[in-house]
C-alpha cells in the first residue's frame, strides 16, 4: 500500500488532501486511482488509512478510514553528526530516519568542509527534513526525527543536553568498545538508559580541542573497531548497535 505524508495539521479532519510534491508522486509516479486505499503518515505518530475520493491537476482528495495512533519508541536516540558532504548528509538523514534516531543534532566542526552560514542553514535543514519525510514514508517509521539547525559543538554543549548516556564514536587510543558503556549504564536498574547520543565526527575526526571539549561534558570514547570509516558508515554504525542493543532490552524485559 502507497504510503504518504501530511503534517499533522494537514492531517486533521475526515477529508484530506495531497497537494505540492506528495499529490505529484501520487499521481504521475505511483498513479493512484480512485477506490484505491493508501496510507497517511503525519510524522507524530498518526498513521491513516484512507480512501482515493477525487483527483485534479495537482491535488488527490482522500477520505480518513482508520486512524492509529503508534507510540514512541521506549528508548530515545540522538545522533550528533559532524556536517558531511551534501550526498553523504542526506544518507546519513535518511538512515537516521530508518534506524529510528528521535533527534539529529548537525554539527559544525572546525574540520567540516561544508559550513552553511545562518541564511543557508534554513535552507539545507528544510532539504534535510524533506529526505527524513522521504525516508519515513519508505521505512513506514511513525516518528519523524527533530532536526536541529546547525551549531558548532561549544553551542550545543553550551545548553547543557542531558541524556542517560552520551557516547563519542573516536579513533583515539583508549576508546571502549561500545557494549561495555552499555553494559556499565545498565549496571544500575534503576536509571536504565533510555536517552543516548552519539557524537559522529567528520572525516579526520573531531579537533582535539573539541574532543576534549566534548568528553568534559560526560561523553565517553568508543571504538568502532580497527579500521578507519566514514563519517557517513560511522553513523549507520553507530546509530544499528544502538537500535538493536536497546531494542533487544526491551524485548528481554517484555
Amino acid at each position: 500500500m502507497h504510503r504518504f505524508y501530511l503534517p499533522p495539521a494537514a492531517a486533521a479532519g475526515n477529508c484530506l488532501r495531497l497537494s505540492d510534491a506528495e499529490a505529484h508522486h501520487a499521481l504521475h509516479v505511483v498513479r493512484v486511482r480512485i477506490g484505491e486505499r493508501v496510507i497517511v503518515m503525519d510524522g507524530a505518530g498518526r498513521e491513516l488509512l484512507c480512501e482515493v475520493t477525487g483527483t485534479g491537476r495537482h491535488h488527490v482528495d482522500l477520505a480518513l478510514l482508520q486512524s492509529t495512533n503508534l507510540p514512541r519508541l521506549p528508548y530515545r536516540i540522538t545522533l550528533i553528526q559532524a556536517i558531511a558532504k551534501a550526498r553523504s548528509m542526506d544518507l546519513i538523514i535518511q538512515k537516521a530516519t530508518e534506524l529510528g534516531a528521535a533527534r539529529i543534532v548537525p554539527i559544525l566542526s572546525e574540520r567540516s568542509v561544508v559550513r552553511p552560514d545562518a541564511e543557508e542553514s534554513e535552507r539545507v535543514v528544510d532539504k534535510w527534513r524533506t529526505v527524513a519525510i522521504e525516508a519515513l514514508k519508505q521505512c513506514g517509521a511513525p516518528w519523524l526525527p527533530e532536526i536541529d539547525a546547525p551549531r558548532s559543538p561549544s553551542d550545543f554543549l553550551d545548553q547543557s543536553p542531558r541524556f542517560s548516556l552520551m557516547l563519542l564514536a573516536s579513533l583515539q587510543p583508549g576508546a571502549r568498545h561500545p557494549r561495555e558503556c552499555l553494559d556499565t549504564a545498565r549496571s544500575d536498574p534503576s536509571k536504565p538508559p533510555r536517552d543516548v547520543a552519539v557524537w559522529v565526527g567528520p572525516e579526520g575526526d573531531f579537533t582535539p580541542a573539541e574532543l576534549q571539549r566534548i568528553q568534559s561534558a560526560g561523553a565517553l570514547a568508543i571504538t568502532l573497531g580497527p579500521l578507519v570509516l566514514r563519517s557517513e558508515t560511522a553513523a549507520v554504525y553507530c546509530l544499528s548497535f544502538l537500535s538493536y542493543e536497546l531494542q533487544a532490552e526491551q524485548e528481554t524485559q517484555s
